[in-house]
């Protein structure tokens, strides 16, 4: 039975997150989410409160499976100073949203949801293993290089920020450049945040 709620209920994310994408979170109704999924509307509410919690459920989740996707990546180099291991996962965010633009658009900006969402963190706190995520990289490093920062997660929280703001404009609008020439400044302010004594 519990597998086939967690069938029903990942049904239910992956035809929200086609339907928002496609006609947007406004014009998408939850009728039509339960439709493409293929359940019942009582079964929506089973798991989610309203199509805004499905949302921010999903913002949360593709933001950290980017996140994971750019740490499996970094243990794949053998980069090993800290910064430059943000800068690494930084980097291979940045394209990957650069490559789906839909995703970057859904996701807006709320990068750092899929790192700091209390919110999905608690729904799904079994399929998270906290101590594989970016927090935890940057957390570690900071104590096994020996830098000191005030508040570490105001720093990571702060980078992860200024890359989505920053990021959403350049990639979208090439605002205030496009994508490629705008990286060597947003890098060179991560380092500068983190280097910070």
């Amino acid at each position: 039975m519990k597998e086939e709620n967690n069938d029903k209920q990942s049904r239910l994310l992956n035809n929200a997150f086609k339907l928002f994408t496609k006609k947007g979170v406004k014009d998408t109704s939850i009728q039509e989410i339960v439709d493409s999924a293929d359940v019942a509307k009582g079964t929506f509410y089973l798991y989610f409160k309203d199509k805004y919690e499905i949302r921010d459920i999903l913002i949360a989740q593709k933001s950290k499976k980017l996140f994971n996707d750019a740490l499996k990546s970094l243990n794949k180099t053998n980069i090993s100073e800290l910064t430059e291991q943000v800068v690494f996962i930084v980097d291979h965010v940045i394209n990957a949203l650069s490559k789906n633009t839909l995703l970057l658009k859904f996701i807006s900006k709320n990068l750092s949801w899929g790192v700091y969402n209390e919110t999905f963190n608690k729904i799904y706190e079994n399929e998270i293993n906290s101590e594989d995520g970016m927090r935890s990289l940057f957390l570690k490093g900071i104590t096994e290089h020996n830098i000191r920062l005030k508040n570490p997660d105001a720093t990571l929280f702060m980078i992860i920020e200024l890359v989505s703001s920053t990021c959403f404009n350049s990639i979208l609008y090439n605002n205030p450049l496009p994508i490629e020439e705008f990286k060597p400044y947003l890098y060179s302010a991560i380092r500068n945040l983190i280097n910070d004594k």
